[in-house]
């Protein structure tokens, strides 16, 4: 049975249980949705060095909303993307539809870096996004799952992962590695 490419419209909205086992190679084989619902190929970044990151808004670390944008608007131009995507799977600290998030996100903090639409970033429901993020990168003591909301992954132009970072590390402890990957 011939299967779309990873990157076509057909998997944009589908559980992970639905998309079917291929090899993917790069962030850039991904398409997800966005915070207004719309499918995007994450392939549009291609070039760029991203730095995804599982966020929330009721979260200790919610204030790091304010170092990721510093860091998208001072780097952007020389090829930084953030890229955000909300989950409530660390004590219910991401209750809100995406509406309430997007508005949280630009009226907290003034978030113009691009958002996506709510994940499960550990268990059955894992999105494979974030399934193909750990396995790239695992944890600490081979303990590959998201510890906690604002985990933090840095992929490099060539759409792998370069290096994963804790909640605890602050957006601009990464400025050194981000320098690194934009070179």
């Amino acid at each position: 049975m011939d299967m779309p490419e990873p990157t076509s419209m057909a998997y944009a909205g589908r559980t992970p249980a639905t998309v079917p086992e291929q090899a993917m190679t790069s962030i850039h084989d991904f398409t997800v949705t966005d915070i207004d619902g719309k499918p995007r190929s994450l392939g549009e970044w291609r070039g760029k060095t991203l730095l995804v990151v599982n966020v929330a808004s009721q979260c200790g670390f919610t204030p790091q909303y304010e170092g990721l944008e510093a860091l998208w608007r001072e780097q952007r131009e020389l090829g930084l993307v953030v890229l955000g995507f909300p989950c409530d799977q660390f004590g219910h600290q991401e209750p809100g539809s995406e509406a309430e998030i997007k508005d949280f996100c630009s009226t907290r903090f003034d978030v113009t870096f691009p958002m996506f639409a709510k994940i499960e970033v550990n268990g059955a429901g894992t999105h494979p996004l974030w399934q193909w993020l750990k396995d790239e990168k695992g944890g600490l003591l081979g303990i590959d799952a998201i510890k906690w909301n604002f985990t933090k992954f840095l992929v490099g132009r060539d759409g792998r992962v370069r290096k994963r970072y804790a909640p605890t590390d602050k957006p601009e402890s990464l400025a050194r590695d981000i320098e690194a990957a934009l070179a």
